[in-house]
């Protein structure tokens, strides 16, 4: 299996964990999780794909996203308190989610005929915009809105990987990536770094 495909099946599970986790911390019922898990997952994708005409969007093509959505509810009940304490709630999730989306997006947009700078939104769309309907739909202002490094960690391992694929080929450069968005996102926590661009009354 192309390591594409291992992405994106390990990106929609993180992603429902997130979800998933999310409608548990505010209570919401069954059903609620797992539309909350199903948006948080899909959301990015599905979005990206309709933007770049590949359709029907992949989860509606092959069922394995579905069941990987929903194995993520049971997941996380039975270990969720247990995750809250190691990962600090939803924060290693997502920032997983957003590298794996990241080079996903980007790739997927590179491998049907889009330029690199179309490729780089892309991979911010299908990592940021699941997030933004978890926090909508559990009435949290969305992470991309806050001052908080988000979208621009996925913007900078996008890049890293367009810059280093010519270089040291395509494996090394999405685990670079990967990497790239994470470090920008646990450094940007625990220094307290933020964009400087914000207006204030």
């Amino acid at each position: 299996m192309e390591i594409i495909i291992w992405i994106d099946l390990a990106g929609t599970f993180v992603f429902a964990m997130s979800g998933v986790m999310a409608g548990v911390e505010k209570k919401f019922d069954l059903f609620g999780v797992i539309i909350l898990g199903l948006a948080t997952a899909v959301g990015g994708g599905t979005l990206r794909d309709l933007l770049i005409g590949s359709t029907p969007v992949a989860w509606m093509q092959e069922p394995t996203y579905i069941y990987l959505i929903l194995s993520a509810v049971p997941f996380c009940y039975l270990f969720g308190k247990w995750l809250s304490r190691v990962t600090k709630g939803l924060f290693l999730f997502d920032s997983i989610g957003i590298a794996l989306f990241t080079i996903l997006g980007l790739k997927k947009t590179l491998e049907v005929g889009l330029s690199p700078m179309v490729a780089i939104m892309m991979g911010i769309v299908s990592a940021v915009f699941g997030g933004v309907i978890r926090d909508v739909l559990s009435s949290e202002v969305p992470l991309i809105f806050r001052k908080e490094i988000y979208a621009f960690a996925c913007l900078l391992g996008a890049l890293a990987y367009l810059i280093a694929v010519s270089y040291v080929g395509d494996d090394f450069a999405i685990v670079l990536s990967v990497f790239v968005v994470l470090l920008v996102r646990i450094m940007a926590i625990k220094k307290h770094w933020h964009l400087p661009f914000s207006i204030r009354n």
